[in-house]
């Protein structure tokens, strides 16, 4: 007769690729049924974005042949559970990312766009904000102009803004809320105030994932979003000109400082090479090459990818549908991989953040 206890023993020697620990010591395993010679139970993944997900599921059915019976009908119940880390501030968002590059013109709302609604087509909730003040874009991006979020009433009697929805995604921006033919000359306080409203006076329900489409630079809008919110965290993204490496380097030095301490997810090559649309085996790096790559063995940080110079990423923005809702789209494909490494480097810290603080035990 097949018990609980061979199930899970059996389970153990089945690890989490990226976590490197076993399914049962992380709790990923639940539900076990067991009814004659059928085995059923639940692998709980840390993020629906798993990219691992048939491997770890073959994992399981050859461990429950090894270990308890070649005749064993299983049936595993692939699903996920975001992590978190402790959120007093906003309990209702599971994990806050923010996006950032050292100077403008890099793309940065361009990856903030797709690795969101990446993120949102695995089955994750998702929002997305758009903190850059000066230049907001993600209206334009979402074909969102001249849009305006309601009011509605919260629970404790105050008026809340809600998101607008587009794509599956919730949307914010204070494009939603300015001229776009005017200038915004807001000083630091002012800016610091407007952003963080976006975050405290909305109705953002449950999310598994916040990104956060930061200004370029290292100014205020940075500092205070970082020593105000449990930041997940930081996403970089550069060219590979040496002008926008040396910034970059900045940005990174100020996510490490110790006032901060953000943990950098990894770096994002945006323009690597330019790919004619006449010839999509060819590349031209005519920016450079190797120099994300080489940033991030510097700061030993992950490196997430190159995302070419195509037209068709700068059209579908300016046509207010990213790219990555074109099915079949060699740039798709680039940032749904993006979306599914930068859900991975979450679980990964989440697990950090959990091993270094542990919860106290049940008294």
């Amino acid at each position: 007769m097949i018990t609980k206890e061979q199930v899970l023993q059996a389970l153990s020697h089945v690890e989490e690729p990226d976590l490197k620990k076993d399914l049962v010591t992380l709790n990923m395993i639940e539900g076990i049924e067991i009814n004659g010679n059928n085995i059923r139970f639940s692998v709980i993944l840390t993020t629906p974005a798993c990219p691992l997900k048939a491997m770890i599921e073959n994992a399981c059915r050859n461990a429950i042949a090894y270990f308890v019976s070649k005749e064993a009908e299983v049936i595993i119940n692939m699903t996920s559970r975001v992590t978190t880390r402790a959120n007093a501030t906003l309990p209702n968002i599971r994990n806050i990312i923010i996006v950032s590059s050292g100077k403008g013109g890099v793309g940065k709302s361009t990856v903030s766009a797709n690795l969101a609604l990446g993120l949102q087509m695995t089955g994750a909730s998702v929002g997305l904000i758009d903190a850059d003040i000066y230049g907001p874009s993600i209206p334009t991006m979402f074909g969102l102009e001249g849009e305006r979020p309601l009011s509605v009433q919260g629970p404790d009697g105050k008026a809340r803004i809600l998101p607008i929805e587009r794509f599956g995604l919730k949307l914010l921006s204070i494009g939603f809320f300015t001229d776009p033919e005017q200038p915004v000359p807001w000083r630091g306080p002012m800016v610091s105030t407007a952003v963080k409203q976006l975050f405290n006076d909305a109705d953002w329900g449950e999310l598994d994932y916040l990104v956060v489409d930061l200004p370029p630079g290292t100014g205020d809008i940075h500092i205070t979003l970082t020593q105000t919110y449990p930041i997940a965290g930081a996403i970089i993204v550069t060219t590979p000109q040496k002008v926008a490496l040396s910034d970059v380097r900045k940005g990174i030095g100020m996510f490490m400082m110790n006032a901060i301490n953000i943990p950098v997810l990894g770096i994002v090559e945006n323009m690597s090479y330019f790919t004619p649309a006449e010839l999509p085996g060819n590349k031209y790096y005519i920016f450079g090459s190797g120099g994300g790559q080489t940033l991030a063995q510097r700061y030993d940080v992950p490196f997430l990818g190159e995302i070419p110079l195509v037209k068709s990423i700068s059209d579908a923005g300016d046509a207010g549908r990213p790219v990555i809702m074109e099915a079949g789209n060699p740039m798709a494909e680039a940032f749904k991989a993006l979306a599914a490494k930068v859900a991975q480097q979450v679980s990964i810290r989440n697990l950090e953040v959990r091993q270094m603080n542990p919860a106290p035990a049940a008294i």
